[in-house]
């Protein structure tokens, strides 16, 4: 077991370390308010190939970008492009189209339209950069987690796609052991994700730390029995507001391992 210092003060002992992503180990605000806004044009073409009144148009945006959580300031980190996975998406997606009038049915394939559409768009565009790219102190800290023998997990919402190209083109795939992504059984936030990931990496729950930026991946960890639950602030412009850490988090540099 490996001693978990914060601020230069012990806070528990451990072997292995849970990590979100989005808004935790990366810097994805502007990738996600790139596809949340893409996907609000696909749905206006397909209102607009229909002839929605410009009255429905706009209830669709406004819809749409709460739902997304789109605001002022950027993205909200407790809304669903934050926090959801791809198919809550798309059926908060569908559930607005629903309230403007199409049938579920429709909806549905409205919907998987409307991203189908999004994402030729968004892999066009992420092709001219690399998005999601790590936020401060972030290599540094998997390079000492390496080092002092922590065994490194990650726990996202996003697809095993998304996972390899966000490991891969930050070039820290040699530092997670192991990944549960939003097609792994349950995903997050279920308890039990934890409690696969923790077989896979073959250690218990309470031998671990989680790391996040939301408070459903806190809870979730709590009630998986994760020994040290810490929630990490600066991932977001908007910092989140969270209530279910043990420890709060602003900068990695505030955590090493001893």
């Amino acid at each position: 077991m490996s001693r978990l210092l914060l601020r230069g003060d012990p806070v528990g002992e451990i072997k292995a370390v849970l990590l979100d992503k989005d808004g935790t180990l990366s810097n994805s605000e502007d990738h996600l308010v790139r596809v949340a806004n893409l996907r609000i044009q696909e749905a206006l073409k397909v209102f607009q190939a229909n002839k929605a009144s410009q009255k429905k148009k706009n209830e669709l945006k406004h819809l749409l970008s709460k739902t997304y959580g789109l605001t002022t300031q950027g993205l909200s980190p407790a809304g669903t492009m934050a926090i959801a996975s791809r198919e809550s998406n798309l059926i908060s997606t569908a559930t607005v189209l629903c309230l403007l009038g199409e049938t579920w049915p429709s909806a549905i394939d409205l919907a998987n339209q409307i991203f189908d559409l999004a994402d030729v768009l968004d892999n066009h565009q992420a092709s001219l950069k690399i998005d999601r790219v790590l936020l401060p102190g972030v290599l540094n800290a998997l390079e000492h987690f390496q080092n002092e023998g922590l065994i490194t997990g990650l726990i996202s919402n996003d697809s095993p796609k998304g996972i390899h190209s966000f490991l891969n083109k930050n070039n820290i795939e040699s530092y997670i052991a192991a990944s549960w992504s939003a097609q792994n059984t349950p995903p997050k936030p279920n308890p039990a994700a934890v409690k696969g990931l923790c077989k896979i990496l073959k250690i218990d729950p309470k031998e671990c730390a989680l790391i996040g930026d939301a408070d459903s991946d806190l809870r979730m960890a709590r009630e998986a029995g994760v020994a040290i639950v810490l929630g990490y602030t600066s991932g977001w412009a908007t910092p989140p507001e969270l209530t279910q850490h043990q420890h709060l988090i602003h900068h990695w540099d505030e955590i090493r391992i001893q």
